[in-house]
């Protein structure tokens, strides 16, 4: 089964999904944020829609480790989307956290790489760091298969 990523912001919510060898992340969409349970729901549609068992969301930590005003956010966001799953019988998805220190940073030099306009890159950043949070989930499980075998 294949694995969704979140980059959840204060405007958009950026969405991944692995292939379902689990080797790439691929950009899906931005989603433009009108209210928790709404957004919580159109992450909902495309958990179905790519038959995910696994939720990954960007845990925007600052760059100590601490938690910010962002990080609180983000776990509220969790919780209401675990609530949802529940409630709408898929509460078998799993909700995990993935660091995302330096992920829009990244996001923007790969954009900036690519020579994509300042206009383009604000559309797509987020889908590009959510790409980047599932590329690494992947690559770290990935990593701890190879080392149970």
């Amino acid at each position: 089964m294949r694995k969704l990523a979140l980059d959840v912001g204060d405007k958009t919510i950026g969405v991944a999904v692995s292939d379902e060898l689990l080797l790439t992340a691929n950009g899906v969409t931005t989603i433009e944020r009108v209210g928790i349970r709404k957004d919580a729901g159109k992450v909902m549609d495309y958990i179905r829609e790519y038959d995910c068992d696994t939720v990954v969301v960007g845990l925007p930590k600052k760059l100590d480790g601490s938690d910010s005003i962002q990080t609180e956010k983000v776990y509220e966001f969790k919780t209401m989307l675990d609530n949802k799953l529940k409630s709408s019988g898929l509460g078998k998805i799993d909700v995990v956290f993935q660091d995302e220190r330096l992920t829009t940073v990244m996001a923007e030099k790969v954009l900036i790489e690519a020579d994509v306009s300042r206009k383009k890159r604000k559309q797509v950043i987020d889908k590009q760091a959510a790409i980047l949070i599932l590329q690494g989930y992947l690559d770290r499980l990935a990593y701890e298969r190879r080392n149970r075998e």
